[in-house]
């Protein structure tokens, strides 16, 4: 990967709850699988950070995809588990690579297949 390629980042929703959350359990389904990215996202070409909310309550979980300059997406509807972990960090490495952000269908995990809720354009350079 280009060094001066724009740093790719998985923004993880940790206050996500899916439908069925108990409260008893303590952390909630968007702090889990936080967990889980950052664990899989250790020495690989992506970096992580947790926000509280990113608003896709209906989705959650929730994960946005960002790169300045690129296409950035939002992903949502996944269980907690190290396969769904896996999978977005191994798709955003693909997201990292590109140049565009844009990542051919054959190419993605199966993990993060049916879970996109958003595309947005990267913003313009300049006014």
């Amino acid at each position: 990967m280009d060094q001066h390629a724009p740093t790719t980042w998985i923004t993880i929703c940790d206050t996500c709850k899916r439908e069925g959350w108990d409260a008893a359990s303590g952390a909630t389904d968007g702090e889990r699988l936080a967990a889980l990215i950052e664990t899989e996202a250790e020495g690989r070409r992506v970096r992580t950070r947790r926000v509280s909310c990113l608003m896709g309550c209906q989705q959650g979980c929730n994960v946005a995809v960002q790169a300045a300059g690129k296409l950035n997406y939002t992903l949502g509807r996944f269980e907690v588990s190290e396969e769904t972990a896996r999978g977005i960090v191994d798709w955003a490495e693909l997201h990292a690579e590109s140049a565009s952000g844009q990542v051919p269908y054959r190419t993605w995990p199966q993990a993060v297949k049916g879970h996109f809720v958003t595309r947005h354009p990267p913003l313009p350079e300049a006014e």
